[in-house]
């Protein structure tokens, strides 16, 4: 009887369609996790089929099951721990052979395997034709053709995929010759393995014994872990052949390992399961656009001009969504103001939530548009493009053309996050060009800046929002080069290594694909507003409402109230006595007396602010932060920037919304920021800069630890701070200076 429950394990090459078809098959129906002990995110998601419910598992996208990098490990680790029902190999059909690669592990693994023959569309059009009957009946293993960003295929490809499920066939390993010396290694190594149970539990031996060949540096911890005796024993086998490979041919087992997979590859290949109608030295359209878009003189030009409308496109169509996410906001803020009684429930929900979590959530139109258009370019390929680009300029700073990809997932076009810009820096060989850009990549504008940008300039330069995104865009790449630069020539001196990446076909992005893609990313914006960024706004807001005023300030400010009210009380009686037609001499004394109380209560509240902890820790700093044109509700914000980037524009609505704004300048925290005297443009782009280069928020600096040391992360936090806040003062005193 087949099992109502499935789970799937979805795994390819980079590149092949493997998002795309966990997109088609989950929908909305996934969530991001993380490796039990790793930073490396996967995706879990489920469907239903024929009345089944399917678990399904995006594994991370890799080239072989070689430990050589985290994905490689994670993805291997997933497939011996969790033992997955079937496990769907996405090979991208218009580069079989090289696909094919992963494969032939995944056999020699004894998974039980069905083959995803993606993007059968590209291949017709480059003139391959592919017979997956053949294909299937050589491998062993069913063959489905699919086009996964249509859907083509998908159906029948489940329909398979359980029916490998419901085999409950043991995981038997696929043998391939690696030529009579290693063969007769690898019998020796699988008696060895099977006489003493050597990690049979998770591994079949041949499998163990192929991985102490390619000198697996994973696999040997574990084995020395597990029992040295034997790990030795397997370890000084290996050694032997080693040595005499190297004498009698001049090379590693590793390598001919890699030759005989490949040779592996072409026999099946050449059995009739591959032909090619044209020439293979044919331009295929991704070629001819590639020898414009990345040409030496027009690439950047394109990708600057790129860069640019994406940010017109972004602020054009997000201005009216966020103008009603205002007025929602204010009318909120105004029901809150006269249901609520007076008091501190009143204040937090007002000042702590609405005028701080609230200024945030007005941003996400902009946000989601951002995300789409983002979405938009790295579906389509073009993003590997600017990588394959940067490359030439990364080299004249130190670093390598694979830290490229860190910088855009950091922010380098907006919108990104250091987190998983910091992880991503695994993928380079060399260390010092690793940390060079693992320190470097939390300068670029990642989600969590680009509501602050977008507060400032739309506030101070509202006429060229565009223009000026796109300068402090280009400005965090300059600034970040420059500083990897100047880290190279001192405490990371060494040679840069070369590059080599592949560029992927360009695609028309699925609808479908990029509206989960945007939302995936939004709703992580939105859930971080109203988890972490709100549990910090109310702290925060604790923290500027007490302690109160002590009871003397309090019993000054009751009574200049009282003598107002008095003053106004006198003159009532004069003006009554004075004239017949008192009506409108009375209404302007009222609007005096209002104007007098809401002034006092303005000073009250102000001081109220300032004598509160975090007005007390603002304050103190002042002295030093207005070097930089920075006052005390500033520094304010500043400080809470350390937990989260966010938290600026949150903690600067609160500071605003308690103190120091008459009631009738009440407004948009943009508005109540250009009519205060201690703000004008040069405040802005001075606390513009801070914001971009200072220390990163506390999960990128655990982040940073985990990666590297706690060392390099103290490094981090002070380096930039040192540094934006040096900027930042050179910018402030220039611009007061003209």
């Amino acid at each position: 009887m087949s099992n109502p429950s499935v789970t799937m394990a979805l795994a390819g090459n980079p590149n092949a369609g493997k998002t795309t078809l966990f997109n088609e098959l989950t929908g909305a129906k996934q969530h991001v996790g993380n490796y039990p002990g790793i930073t490396v995110e996967y995706k879990e998601g489920f469907f239903s089929h024929e009345n089944r419910k399917i678990n399904i598992t995006d594994l991370p996208g890799t080239y072989s099951l070689t430990a050589y990098s985290v994905e490689e490990l994670v993805s291997r680790d997933f497939l011996t721990n969790q033992q997955p029902d079937v496990v769907i190999n996405i090979v991208d059909a218009s580069n079989i052979e090289r696909n094919l690669y992963l494969t032939t592990q995944f056999l020699e693994m004894g998974v039980p395997l069905i083959i995803a023959l993606n993007m059968m569309d590209v291949a017709k059009d480059r003139g391959i034709e592919i017979r997956a009957d053949k294909l299937a009946d050589l491998l062993g293993v069913p063959v489905v053709p699919i086009i996964a960003r249509s859907g083509k295929g998908t159906d029948e490809l489940i329909r398979q995929a359980l029916l490998v499920a419901d085999s409950t066939r043991v995981w038997e390993p696929r043998d391939i010759s690696y030529g009579e010396d290693l063969d007769e290694v690898l019998m020796d190594l699988i008696a060895t393995i099977q006489e003493s149970s050597f990690l049979t539990a998770s591994h079949p031996a041949r499998f163990t014994a192929i991985k102490y060949l390619e000198h697996d540096d994973q696999m040997l911890t574990k084995g020395q872990k597990t029992d040295p005796e034997v790990a030795t024993k397997l370890e000084n086998i290996v050694g032997t052949i080693s040595d005499h490979l190297l004498k009698t041919m001049d090379v590693y087992p590793e390598a001919i390992i890699a030759d005989h997979r490949y040779g592996f590859i072409k026999s099946i290949t050449r059995q009739g399961v591959l032909t090619h109608k044209y020439d293979t030295d044919r331009l295929y359209t991704s070629d001819k656009i590639d020898k414009v878009v990345t040409n030496r003189l027009l690439g950047p030009v394109i990708m600057l001009a790129i860069l640019f409308g994406l940010y017109q496109f972004t602020f054009s169509w997000s201005e009216l969504p966020v103008a009603w996410m205002e007025v929602f906001f204010g009318w909120l803020g105004g029901t809150v103001e006269t249901t609520f009684p007076d008091g501190p429930l009143k204040s937090m929900i007002i000042s702590g939530v609405i005028d701080g979590v609230g200024g945030l959530l007005g941003f996400v139109p902009l946000i989601m548009f951002m995300f789409f258009g983002i979405a938009v370019l790295e579906d389509s390929g073009y993003l590997a493009r600017v990588a394959f680009m940067m490359d030439r300029i990364f080299h004249l700073f130190g670093l390598h053309g694979s830290s490229v990809m860190p910088f855009i997932v950091s922010g380098g076009i907006a919108g990104g996050c250091a987190v998983p810009g910091v992880m991503a820096t695994r993928t380079l060989r060399s260390p010092k060009e690793r940390m060079a850009t693992l320190l470097t990549v939390p300068f670029m504008n990642c989600g969590a800046k680009v509501p602050v940008l977008v507060l400032l300039i739309g506030a101070f330069f509202a006429d060229h929002k565009a223009l000026y995104m796109f300068l402090f865009t280009m400005l965090a790449w300059l600034v970040a080069l420059v500083a990897a630069k100047f880290l190279r020539m001192t405490v990371l001196r060494g040679e840069a290594t070369p590059f080599v990446m592949e560029l992927p076909p360009y695609r028309f992005p699925t609808l479908r694909g990029l509206f989960i893609h945007t939302w995936e990313r939004t709703w992580q914006y939105i859930k971080k507003a109203g988890t972490v960024i709100l549990g910090i706004s109310i702290l925060l807001w604790a923290m500027m409402t007490y302690p109160g005023l002590p009871q003397s300030q309090q019993d000054l400010f009751e009574s200049e109230r009282l003598e107002v009210k008095n003053s106004f009380s006198e003159t009532i009686r004069h003006e009554l006595a004075a004239f017949d037609g008192a009506q409108r001499q009375l209404s302007e004394k009222a609007i005096e007396l209002k104007h007098g109380l809401s002034t006092i209560e303005q000073k009250e509240s102000a001081e109220r602010l300032r004598h509160s902890i975090a007005g007390r820790v603002g304050s103190f700093f002042e002295p030093v932060s207005s070097y930089a044109g920075f006052d005390w509700r500033t520094n304010i914000a500043m400080l809470g920037g350390f937990a989260a980037k966010e938290v600026i524009i949150s903690t600067l609505g609160t500071a605003y919304s308690m103190g120091g704004v008459a009631a009738d300048d009440a407004g948009t925290l943009g508005q109540r920021l250009v009519k205060d005297p201690n703000w004008n443009r040069v405040v802005a782009v001075s606390a513009l800069i801070f914001i971009m280069f200072y220390a990163p928020c506390f999960v990128t600096v655990v982040c940073i630890a985990k990666e590297s040391s706690w060392k390099w992360a103290f490094f981090s936090m002070a380096f930039n701070t040192l540094f934006a806040f040096f900027a930042s003062v050179a910018v402030f005193q220039i611009g007061s200076f003209f």
